[in-house]
């Protein structure tokens, strides 16, 4: 070895070349792999979509074109458009359509309405309100289909605990609200309002708890009247919740079924019957799958014109209100 640490020819040593370094599968850059996790963490999820909702989606889609019965599935035949056509063409599912109207509508009005006065009544912050709002929120606990068995005992005219008192005290007919074509409906309104209130006024109340306190300070600094703040402060500041609360509960209200199914039935003669109750019965009782398809897409066409409305409608008062 030379000083200068070269081996010499002569020593007959061969120079050490450093080992090749192996390279990892997932060594790209940072951009790249971060992108590749994400893609992992997502794509669960967006197979899960896909499979659950989206593919039984298309198929829906794709049977309301068709006559398809479970009870004939050799005589499937392609009828385009047609079932949408009997959909308005028939008296019953022209009524189903009404009834799904008017029950959301005024279901969901009440609740607005009832939810904001309980969610500024509990807009304070203290141990009695807590207290009242965590008894509040136990309807909204409850599956529809309890509750729906609930009231039909409660409501019975022969042997309901409030219904029976009803009958005798000479209020509403004497076989019960819910047998009478005038009051079934709106016995489903009410019995709707009393369960989903709550979370209306849970919605309305976080919104509330979210205002700016300065905005409200300055106002009443200003002189301006409890009616006058609420109009001109708190509403419109309260507006994207208030979206939010009509959305979500017109989307589940006009989709109402299991209360309707275990109390009605849709009877009596068809008063309280709704779009998703007819489906069901046509697709699980009739089998006829193409024209509950069909039944399926109306639902879901009309829930996304409400939404459209919605929408519409929020996003003008904001402008007109708040300028942007």
């Amino acid at each position: 070895m030379s000083q200068s640490g070269v081996i010499d020819q002569e020593d007959g040593a061969l120079p050490q070349s450093k080992p090749a370094r192996r390279r990892l599968p997932f060594s790209g850059s940072y951009t790249d792999n971060r992108r590749l996790f994400l893609f992992c963490l997502g794509a669960p999820a967006v197979l899960y979509v896909l499979v659950v909702g989206v593919w039984p989606l298309a198929q829906g889609v794709w049977y309301s074109f068709f006559d398809y019965n479970l009870l004939k599935p050799n005589r499937t035949k392609f009828v385009g458009l047609d079932n949408y056509f009997d959909i308005f063409a028939d008296r019953s599912a022209r009524q189903a359509i009404l009834n799904t109207f008017q029950f959301t509508i005024f279901s969901v009005a009440i609740q607005l309405v009832l939810g904001f006065g309980l969610a500024l009544l509990l807009w304070r912050d203290s141990r009695f309100n807590r207290i009242c709002l965590a008894f509040l929120l136990i309807p909204a606990t409850i599956t529809p289909l309890v509750v729906g068995l609930i009231y039909k005992a409660l409501l019975g005219a022969d042997y309901g605990l409030i219904g029976y008192f009803l009958a005798n005290a000479g209020i509403g007919p004497r076989t019960g609200l819910m047998t009478d074509g005038s009051t079934a409906l709106w016995t489903l309104i009410l019995i709707d309002c009393w369960e989903w209130t709550p979370l209306m006024a849970l919605i309305l109340l976080a919104g509330l708890k979210s205002l700016p306190s300065d905005v409200l300070e300055a106002g009443q600094a200003d002189g301006a009247t409890s009616l006058q703040r609420f109009t001109m402060l708190i509403v419109p500041l309260m507006l994207p919740s208030i979206f939010l609360a009509l959305v979500l509960r017109t989307m589940d209200a006009f989709r109402v079924f299991d209360t309707v199914y275990v109390t009605t039935g849709g009877g009596p003669n068809d008063a309280t019957n709704t779009l998703m109750l007819l489906a069901v019965k046509q697709g699980l009782q009739f089998f006829n799958v193409g024209y509950a398809s069909a039944i399926g897409n109306v639902t879901i066409l009309f829930i996304a014109i409400m939404a459209g409305v919605l929408i519409f409608c929020v996003r003008r008062a904001d402008v007109r209100i708040n300028g942007r």
